[in-house]
């Protein structure tokens, strides 16, 4: 498909004129009829503060909230993908045990409330689950480098168990949509291509490593960049069970200082500067794998004209 380069017109022009015109003009607005103190100079400490106990810089609440927002986002998309890309499987299967499991978790998940599935998970399954594993009894006697590992990785040891309801709820949620890519996929390569691995004597695990993984994979890292973008967004919503994400942290500061929109603008940007960074990293991976695995253009036709070569 050939792709026309964009021209800027003049109606392009005018639409941006009005668009900015009535931003300024509901900013106006805002700054002119609401009696509102601006407190902008104090903002910063909530993202850097000096810590006169220790006499050194260190991180505020909306920087560790943002922290936070990473880890449980990085630590989804692991537990997600492995979910997802099993489930997927399993729905692409020629099993019909496999399919019908693997549509019964995309099915029941994506058609459940996410806040639902939060306090499920968080009052009945995670606390059941941790304490049959004896997660509390193990972090308690870990040494203190390892708690301070397992801090900087995941969650303060008091924080852990909210962490990891979240963190399963998220994996489980978010899994179910990964789950499709990875069918869409893999059911995405040509049937030809298995029909040629067959006849070349592989077994039907060598056909998918060998013939179809890699052929799908390529397919299904666009989404999977999309996939992400959306967990960022989505672990907004925990901040209901007290995990001390990013909406949490600016929630709590709102309370305490009645900056509403200082810490909400705040908020804001921070997640537009984090799912902006990850689309332009998302956009150059594809661009990548475009690159890698796109076919070599067919040669010209040849020219035998007098004095062609």
């Amino acid at each position: 498909m050939l792709h026309r380069p964009a021209r800027f017109t003049a109606l392009d022009a005018v639409l941006l004129c009005v668009l900015a015109g009535g931003a300024v003009l509901l900013a106006w607005r805002v700054y002119a009829t609401q009696d509102y103190a601006w407190r902008w100079h104090v903002l910063a400490q909530y993202l850097l503060r000096f810590d006169e106990a220790t006499g050194r810089w260190v991180p505020g609440l909306l920087a560790r909230g943002l922290a936070t927002t990473v880890r449980l986002s990085l630590w989804t998309m692991v537990l997600a993908t492995l979910l997802g890309g099993a489930m997927g499987l399993a729905r692409a299967s020629g099993s019909l045990f496999w399919r019908l499991t693997g549509g019964a978790y995309v099915g029941l998940v994506r058609n459940v409330p996410p806040l639902v599935l939060i306090f499920i998970f968080y009052f009945f399954l995670s606390d059941m689950l941790l304490r049959a594993l004896g997660v509390d009894a193990a972090v308690r006697a870990l040494p203190g480098w390892a708690r301070e590992a397992l801090a900087w990785a995941m969650a303060p040891a008091d924080q852990l168990p909210n962490f990891l309801a979240a963190l399963m709820t998220m994996a489980v949620y978010e899994g179910a949509y990964i789950a499709e890519h990875v069918r869409a996929g893999v059911q995405s390569v040509e049937r030809g291509q298995r029909e040629a691995a067959r006849a070349l004597g592989f077994p039907p695990w060598q056909q998918m490593r060998l013939v179809v993984l890699p052929q799908a994979v390529a397919r299904i890292v666009p989404p999977l960049a999309g996939q992400f973008i959306a967990t960022i967004k989505d672990t907004a919503i925990v901040s209901v069970i007290s995990v001390q994400e990013l909406t949490f942290q600016g929630l709590e500061l709102m309370a305490a200082t009645y900056m509403t929109y200082e810490i909400m603008i705040s908020v804001t940007v921070l997640y537009l500067l984090l799912t902006l960074t990850c689309s332009a990293l998302a956009r150059r991976l594809e661009l990548r794998l475009r690159r890698a695995w796109e076919p070599p253009a067919a040669p010209g036709p040849v020219d035998l004209a007098p004095g062609g070569r």
